[in-house]
This record gives C-alpha cells, structure tokens and sequence, in this order.
C-alpha cells in the first residue's frame, strides 16, 4: 500500500510522503520542495488534497502553512496569431 503513487505528476509515493513528514516534521510547504509532491504538471490540484491529509495523519494535526500554498492552473504558450486570429503563415 505504501507504493501507490499519490502525485501522478513527479512519480511521489505515499511511502515518500510519510517518511518525509515523520523525518523532518515538516510544513506542507517544506514537504512540496523535498518531495515535489505538487509540483508538476497540474500544479496541485490533483494530489494536493492527498498530500494534506497525509501530512495532517503523520504529524497529527493540521499541517503548517506559514507561506501557504497555492494551486495553479496549468498554461501552455500559444502564438500570438492566435489571439488575434490570424494563420501562423499569414503576415
């Protein structure tokens, strides 16, 4: 049970989010850059929730977040003929 995969994104297992909880006994935000646990593609808003309440489970209680966290929307680069509507060969 300890190797299901919590964030599909960065390959972070549950194994690796509690043993990085319990050992460093750490802030949501110290347990993201240790793990990169929320940290790929979807920017958090698939694990991020997971990833809490582990953290809540391991330490006990809430998780701190003296810099809280934020979810991001994930943004690919487009063309600015897109914007405009305009072709890509169109000049």
């Amino acid at each position: 049970m300890d190797k299901v995969i919590l964030c599909r994104c960065e390959e972070v297992t549950l194994q690796d989010i509690q043993e990085t909880a319990s050992n460093y006994k750490c802030s949501a935000r110290e347990l993201k850059l240790r793990t990169r646990a929320g940290m790929g593609y979807c920017g958090g808003r698939t694990c991020r929730p997971a990833v809490d309440a582990v953290l809540e489970q391991v330490l006990g209680g809430k998780p701190g977040h003296e810099i809280p966290l934020k979810v991001q929307p994930p943004v690919r680069p487009i063309p600015l003929s897109a914007l405009g509507g305009q072709a890509d060969d169109e000049s």
